[in-house]
């Protein structure tokens, strides 16, 4: 069979398939109708982390003295931060060109549309037509902002998550409605830079998709530091007019009306599967998610999809595994499944929130006998030198043999704290193991352990 392989969409599934199928041996074109790296890393993972980044600095200025370091007159320079946060995203996005270069993946600039054969039509920015055609096409198309049925983002007074990290000058108060990861990140960047931030949430609790006791108590340490916030609370109506916009918040309790300046909409995503073609394939979705078997191949032979596209979690990093793991499947490999329950869920606010496996709700509700291990950060010696003492790790064990069903941090450096525990499940590793595992003291990960002693009886630090 010819080794040629299309790849529609280079965000980070699309590009990291790619990269994958040129090291074995495969030659791809890529199409990409924006730019390299897709959402990721031109609208999302990378500069979202950068404005954050200069959020969490400022929070340090601002609390220097604490640290014994005095300093005169700092300010916020709202479009250097911006613009900071473009240039990171811009110098990414050259290494992905840099990348495609060197694994001499061919780079198609164009809007692609499946048509019968199957094959790919690509319009290109002239206008001009081209049909290609390979054994295999992997679709990575990604996925945008969603709306609400009364309200839409019109990248003025109501944005989308582009919008809010382009912004010319700095909101005074801003109404988010949506308090998953992207809600919860812009709100504490905005918050922390001074701008006063209203967030609205359905659910009963903020990140919902989060375990219930480390969100409660993130939302705990957000209104201790003044941000507004209604859970189990809908936004009803908004009306904007010149100079403000008026909306009206229908809360367990009362009706809330608050003025502010503009509203950042962060309410999950739409795939981008509109337009693709599907139908003139016979490719079957289902609510505008594409279906797959566990190796990512659709109901017509010959089409994959992988990433936002399809009904897995929204993830970048999943999309990139899942890329890797199609294309090993295509070229003949045996690639294992990807588990989801090792994928981390991670929220890049002060405090971090990283997450794996089940939440203490979802582990009960199976039917598991389980053990709760939790460590606070008042007890680190390491969180008291940093001075940033906020938070815990909980680890959820299953009694019997203490397998590892759940972890989840809220604290510094979450984020890179969770690696250790993702590969202590994939290893099979258990609560007694991670207990008795010697950590370097002091250190954050210190923590990890601690908290698999406290679910034995045997934790030393509290």
């Amino acid at each position: 069979m010819e080794k040629k392989l299309i790849i529609v969409g280079a965000g980070p599934g699309g590009y990291v398939a790619a990269i994958r199928a040129a090291q074995l041996g495969y030659q791809v074109q890529l199409i990409e109708r924006e730019n390299l790296g897709g959402v990721c890393l031109n609208w999302g993972c990378i500069p979202t982390k950068a404005l954050l980044k200069s959020a969490e600095i400022w929070q340090y200025v601002l609390h220097a003295e604490e640290y014994g370091l005095r300093l005169s007159q700092p300010a916020v320079d709202f479009p250097k931060v911006i613009a900071r946060s473009r240039a990171v995203a811009e110098k990414m996005s050259r290494g992905v060109e840099f990348l495609m270069r060197k694994n001499k993946i061919e780079v198609i600039q164009g809007t692609a549309r499946l048509v019968p054969g199957p094959a790919v039509e690509v319009t290109l920015a002239s206008g001009e037509k081209r049909v290609l055609r390979a054994p295999h096409i992997i679709l990575a198309p990604g996925a945008r902002p969603a709306n609400l049925p009364h309200l839409t983002i019109d990248g003025q007074k109501i944005l989308g998550y582009r919008e809010a990290m382009t912004l010319k000058t700095q909101p005074k108060h801003l109404l988010v409605i949506g308090a998953g990861a992207i809600g919860v990140e812009f709100s504490y960047f905005y918050h922390s830079l001074g701008t006063q931030v209203t967030l609205v949430e359905l659910a009963p609790h903020i990140l919902p998709r989060e375990d219930e006791e480390i969100a409660k108590e993130l939302e705990k340490i957000y209104r201790k530091k003044g941000m507004i916030i209604y859970t189990e609370s809908e936004v009803t109506e908004v009306k904007p007019n010149k100079s403000a916009i008026k909306a009206k918040i229908r809360t367990p309790k009362e009706m809330v009306e608050v003025e502010v300046d503009q509203v950042l909409l962060a309410v999950g995503i739409t795939p981008n599967t509109d337009g693709l073609g599907l139908e003139a394939v016979g490719v079957k979705t289902e609510k505008g998610r594409i279906l797959v078997d566990n190796f990512y191949q659709t109901n017509v032979p010959g089409i994959w999809a992988i990433g936002d596209a399809i009904p897995t979690p929204a993830l970048a990093h999943v999309a990139s595994m899942e890329g890797i793991i199609c294309v090993e499947k295509i070229a003949g490999l045996e690639p294992a499944p990807l588990d989801y329950t090792t994928v981390p869920n991670c929220t890049y606010a002060q405090p971090e929130v990283a997450s794996m496996g089940f939440t203490e709700k979802e582990a009960r509700a199976k039917g598991y006998s389980i053990k709760v291990g939790k460590f606070p950060y008042t007890a680190s010696g390491k969180a008291s030198a940093m001075g940033k003492n906020e938070g815990f790790v909980k680890l959820i064990l299953d009694a019997k043999y203490g397998e590892i069903l759940g972890a989840h941090i809220l604290g510094p450096n979450a984020t890179e704290m969770i690696g250790e525990l993702i590969v202590a499940r994939r290893l099979e590793s258990t609560g007694h193991e991670l207990a008795k595992t010697i950590h370097p003291h002091p250190t954050l990960s210190e923590a990890i352990m601690e908290a698999a002693a406290a679910a034995y009886g045997e934790v030393i630090h509290l």
